[in-house]
């Protein structure tokens, strides 16, 4: 696998699992762009998602990696992002359908639902899945029309 440019954000409740997976992009050559947080200390995600979200769809990254304590609320707010796709998983089949069908570009992932091992299965699975096409493509162009919709341009 070619390095890649991930955009990685967690809240508070994915602090940890969010430093282990940089470590391991990192050992693996890959580049990491921290959005934050940086502690255990309470805070709210909808911001350092965003942030993450609007890196990968501005193209200073490959793929983003977004991390809570169930990854539901920091999937959500990625999602508003104009041309995110982020898609939580909680393991490697659902990251490998993410990227085959869904052409996912941000992954979410709960920091209290998923240990360590599995957690770098799945970003593994995730980095070195690519997109299939073909029969999948008119779904993304419909989702994209209602999301340009949506936004009035």
């Amino acid at each position: 696998m070619s390095p890649m440019t991930v955009a990685i954000a967690s809240d508070h409740a994915g602090f940890r699992l969010k430093q282990v997976v940089a470590g391991w992009l990192r050992d693996r050559g890959h580049s990491v762009l921290d959005f934050g947080t940086d502690s255990e200390e309470p805070v709210d995600y909808p911001a350092f998602c965003v942030a993450a979200a609007r890196a990968v769809v501005g193209g200073q990254a490959d793929v983003g990696i977004v991390l809570g304590g169930s990854g539901q609320g920091e999937q959500i707010a990625a999602n508003k992002v104009h041309g995110a796709r982020a898609a939580l998983c909680h393991d490697e089949t659902t990251a490998r359908l993410a990227r085959q069908h869904n052409d996912a570009n941000v992954l979410s992932l709960g920091g209290r639902l998923l240990g360590e091992t599995l957690a770098l299965a799945v970003v593994d699975v995730f980095l070195t899945t690519p997109f299939e096409g073909g029969r999948h493509q008119p779904r993304l162009d419909q989702i994209a029309a209602v999301e340009t919709e949506e936004c009035g341009f």
